[in-house]
């Protein structure tokens, strides 16, 4: 199949399957005369396999690991590494972002319940107050 047909049956568009390819994650069985890139249906489970492994918050790195162990028909364990160290970045992303809100929602409620005219939002943004709305 050529890439549009390819990208469709991905459930991504062109541009995201030639920059797969440029990345290395997947490659053309061949060209046609008139240059026309061809793809089969392992080029397109790949993909999927790629954008599932985004949709779980995966980098392409991991992603291209990933595919690699699955090629090589990797132990249970050595995907598990990969995945270990992804949930692990992502609770400590989770952790940073609640304490951003957390500290967004103090201020927002200081800025509706506060008697002091300055607005604690812009003051925290300008260093005169922590971004927990205390000063």
């Amino acid at each position: 199949m050529w890439i549009q047909q390819a990208a469709e049956a991905a459930g991504v568009n062109p541009q995201t399957l030639r920059y797969y390819e440029r990345r290395g994650l997947v490659r053309p069985v061949g060209r046609q005369a008139s240059g026309y890139r061809e793809y089969t249906d392992e080029q397109v489970r790949v993909v999927r396999f790629v954008k599932r492994a985004q949709e779980l918050g995966f980098t392409l790195d991991e992603a291209s690991e990933l595919l690699k162990l699955r090629r090589a028909k990797a132990s249970r364990k050595s995907v598990r590494a990969v995945a270990e160290l992804r949930l692990a970045d992502l609770e400590l992303r989770i952790a940073d972002l609640v304490r951003m809100r957390d500290a967004l929602r103090a201020l927002t409620i200081e800025c509706i319940h506060g008697l002091d005219p300055a607005c604690p939002i812009l003051e925290a943004l300008e260093g005169h107050a922590r971004p927990d709305g205390r000063s």
